[in-house]
């Protein structure tokens, strides 16, 4: 008989709360109260590395370095955009990348940020969706994103102040890990979170129905639904999930969370060339958010390679656009940020060739409305 040696696997850094972390230096003959140090170091001034722990006894920073987890993502590329967005190229501790997108604003600076490593959910007008799914991605993995391009910002005089699930993977598909990475995000900086506000943590998914309602119970922060088309054959054609999740389980969902919540959906459409962007998708995407209390991100679709959509005219654009503004919907026309860098809504696509190089990943949020409303 072969006995196999089981390694304990350490626990991680930014998945420890203040009491995981007093009981583990209470076992390492330690002081408790060191507990909030550490934390503090970590949430307070976004170090996540023991060694520059300056107030911590020299011995300690060696247990802490052994005793716990710290590995961060590596930057394998970082490629910067003229608009001022910047795409993160991230190795993981298993070899697989993902990525992440800083978007700079004049008055914020946002961060979307991946969940899956890959995606289930095959959306045809999607890169990600093309690669297939390889693995969830830990919620210390996802915090990392965060922690990392906080850094960033931080020595250009930035502050990170959005947040947004828009990345590689349907964030409603890893749901536990993205809500455990959700109320760390939220949790107030003296409390050992990241301190953001939850209007300013937004969740986007394809439309995993039971999950939405889940989320208006566990934890308070803004939802997208990624929409796309509101009748039921066209949505299953371009969205899969759809048949799954029919847009009458889907409104239905959108209803109870907001019923929860009280808060503003945002229904997030992209324009595809002859495809969902006529008079009667406009007419039918009034119908849908009838009851709602939403607003409606049209974004132009962003051309990939490989894929046989097209973006329309300004004037197609504008016309259904009119048509939402007139029956007062808010439909501001949002162009991707990043597009210069493939880090555009729909270009996310991470994959590692044979020399380790990458094309890019999913959804980067998008950027300021560029057609005013009617």
């Amino acid at each position: 008989m072969t006995l196999e040696l089981t390694i304990p696997k350490k626990p991680h850094a930014l998945e420890l709360d203040l009491s995981q972390l007093t009981a583990i230096l209470k076992s390492w003959g330690e002081p408790g109260y060191r507990a909030a140090q550490i934390l503090k170091w970590i949430y307070s001034e976004k170090c996540v590395d023991p060694s520059k722990m300056s107030n911590l006894p020299a011995g300690l920073r060696e247990k802490l370095a052994t005793g716990i987890d710290w590995f961060l993502p590596e930057i394998h590329s970082s490629l910067s955009a003229e608009d001022g967005s910047t795409k993160l190229l991230l190795k993981t501790a298993t070899g697989q990348f993902m990525e992440a997108v800083i978007l700079r604003y004049e008055n914020r600076t946002s961060l979307c940020v991946s969940s899956q490593v890959g995606c289930k959910l095959a959306c045809t007008f999607c890169q990600t969706g093309k690669l297939g799914f390889f693995r969830h991605l830990a919620a210390h993995e996802i915090l990392a994103q965060y922690a990392l391009a906080s850094s960033i910002v931080r020595a250009e005089g930035r502050r990170l102040s959005h947040v947004v699930f828009m990345g590689m993977g349907e964030p409603l598909d890893n749901y536990q890990n993205v809500v455990t990475t959700v109320k760390t995000m939220l949790r107030p900086e003296e409390e050992f979170g990241f301190g953001l506000s939850n209007r300013h943590v937004t969740v986007s998914t394809s439309g995993l129905a039971p999950k939405i309602v889940d989320l208006a119970n566990d934890v308070k922060c803004a939802l997208a639904v990624s929409l796309h088309a509101t009748r039921d054959e066209l949505r299953t054609e371009l969205m899969p999930i759809n048949r799954r999740y029919p847009l009458i389980e889907l409104k239905a969902a959108l209803t109870t969370w907001q019923a929860i919540t009280g808060s503003k959906i945002t229904l997030e459409y992209i324009l595809i060339k002859d495809k969902n962007c006529g008079l009667r998708e406009a007419k039918e995407l009034v119908k849908f958010t009838s009851g709602l209390r939403a607003k409606v991100n049209l974004i132009p679709f962003n051309a990939h390679p490989g894929l046989p959509f097209e973006r329309p005219g300004d004037d197609d654009i504008r016309a259904f656009q009119k048509h939402l503004a007139e029956r007062s919907i808010p439909a501001p026309v949002r162009y991707s940020k990043g597009l210069d860098v493939s880090a555009a809504c729909g270009q996310l696509a991470a994959k590692q060739i044979e020399n380790l190089t990458a094309i890019p990943s999913r959804k980067a949020v998008v950027a300021e409305r560029v057609l005013p409303q009617p």
